[in-house]
């Protein structure tokens, strides 16, 4: 009778019964559609790399500029098609995150290899972020002083302590056990992603509009003019990094995916999602960094919200970069989250007995309730955003930063693991003519994500000449 039961439990929930309340996998049943899939994508991909296209544009150009964008465009378009194909096994199973399914397809070294490039980004992205906070905190203070004292006061200030502010508020918010319960930070942060864009552009075609001419050109700045020769080659290689950072958003596809219901395929409505999404992003990035350079030409600023080209209405570029400010903040847990779990699981899982990796003291805290300390996870999240913080102190570069996290992420979790494990789940033969031309997209990305990444190191090693750690200025 008991192994009757299990049986008839085990088929109920396989075939969405209990009122079709679980899905094949046990679980809640989903209840996502290529619709709100589409909206996730728009949102995941839509962040502070859009501020860096219009400078992107100026070393492109009109003809390399467009084309730069489209074919980041359609490679990522195609790496996600493909990538959507392994969310579920040969045998159906489901696989909830990027890691495991390479784990489930490739395993071994190349599951270590991701997870080394994935967590590595993680903490970059995080790093990257807190230099980005820290300058649209500074802009809101420099903005308001030349309204009040005119466009030719420099208004300089440090950006030391609005990291330290920022790193102080991540701090905090990293101390939540449960942050995933907090969605509607994660919500605010998307709303605030879209707010700076719709700005960012808003201002650019005001600029336009108001006729004033700068110099433009077909192949970007000018060299002898604008940049040296060996500038205008490493510009043009970082660009392609910042450009790659703007599309980055492979490794959250799989959790989109995760949401959509069963009927149709989760594959052909993720399709369906990830076309709809992408393409929407590329209008959106194309339109941004056109925008942006027609409104400033090769002169465009490294951040287009920062480095005022924009003075009036000031009020609208202090909004601009308070959203910025405030979708940082949200974005830094989103990434930051991964990185505390697979250290704490690791510690409690090598020390069960201790009562600092693993005891946690219940604290009282009016009007929020219960509060819940564990000593080992107050330590290490600490040390963590402090690290981060110092790091950003150290390296403030926002263009050479985000050229290299383009680059670093680009190439291994947008092309190369999802062409591999496409190529292993549909067993293609060696030397065929699908694994050829895979093969040669994935070795052409790994050539471009190389150069890009030289650019950006290239750049910080040109910043570093001129600056003087811990005394970034605004």
């Amino acid at each position: 009778m008991a192994m009757e039961l299990q049986r008839n439990l085990s088929f109920s929930i396989q075939n969405g019964g209990f009122d079709s309340e679980f899905d094949d996998d046990g679980k809640l049943k989903r209840t996502g559609t290529w619709f709100t899939a589409s909206a996730h994508i728009v949102t995941a991909v839509i962040g502070s790399g859009v501020l860096s296209l219009g400078w992107a544009m100026a070393q492109l150009g009109w003809v390399a500029g467009p084309i730069a964008l489209s074919i980041f465009s359609l490679v990522t378009l195609f790496t996600s098609c493909l990538l959507t194909e392994c969310y579920r096994s040969p045998d159906g199973t489901r696989n909830y995150t990027y890691t495991q399914i390479v784990k489930a397809n490739l395993g071994g070294m190349k599951y270590l290899l991701c997870g080394v490039a994935q967590y590595v980004n993680l903490v970059g992205i995080t790093i990257g972020y807190t230099i980005t906070a820290s300058i649209s905190m500074a802009a809101v203070r420099r903005s308001s002083c030349f309204h009040k004292e005119g466009h030719e006061v420099g208004c300089h200030s440090s950006n030391n302590g609005y990291m330290i502010i920022f790193g102080i508020v991540e701090i905090i918010l990293s101390q939540i056990p449960n942050f995933h319960k907090l969605s509607w930070l994660s919500l605010l942060a998307a709303l605030m992603s879209v707010g700076y864009a719709f700005i960012a552009v808003g201002l650019s075609i005001a600029k336009v509009a108001g006729g004033k001419h700068v110099k433009t050109g077909l192949s970007g700045t000018v060299i002898g003019v604008d940049v040296t020769s060996s500038g205008k080659i490493w510009n043009t290689f970082q660009a392609l990094g910042n450009i790659a950072f703007a599309y980055a958003f492979s490794v959250v596809i799989v959790e989109i995916q995760d949401t959509l219901k069963s009927s149709p395929p989760e594959n052909q409505e993720m399709k369906k999602a990830v076309s709809v999404g992408v393409s929407i992003t590329s209008l959106f990035y194309l339109s941004c960094g056109i925008l942006g350079y027609a409104a400033f030409g090769n002169s465009a600023p490294g951040n287009i919200l920062t480095g005022f080209g924009f003075y009036e209405p000031f009020w609208m570029v202090d909004i601009g970069n308070i959203f910025v400010v405030v979708h940082l903040v949200g974005a830094y847990q989103v990434f930051c989250q991964p990185v505390f779990s697979i250290v704490e699981d690791w510690c409690s899982n090598r020390w069960p007995e201790s009562d600092f990796a693993t005891k946690e003291y219940s604290i009282g805290i009016p009007m929020c309730g219960l509060y819940r300390v564990n000593q080992f996870r107050v330590i290490w999240r600490t040390l963590y955003v402090i690290f981060t913080t110092v790091i950003a102190m150290m390296l403030p570069f926002f263009n050479s930063i985000l050229g290299l996290l383009g680059a670093f992420s680009f190439w291994p979790l947008t092309v190369y693991f999802p062409v591999e494990m496409y190529i292993s789940q549909r067993k293609m033969p060696k030397f065929s003519a699908p694994w050829m031309v895979l093969k040669v997209l994935s070795v052409v990305c790994l050539i471009v994500t190389i150069v890009a990444a030289a650019g950006s190191i290239e750049g910080i090693i040109k910043d570093l000449k001129a600056y003087k750690p811990f005394q970034s200025i605004s």
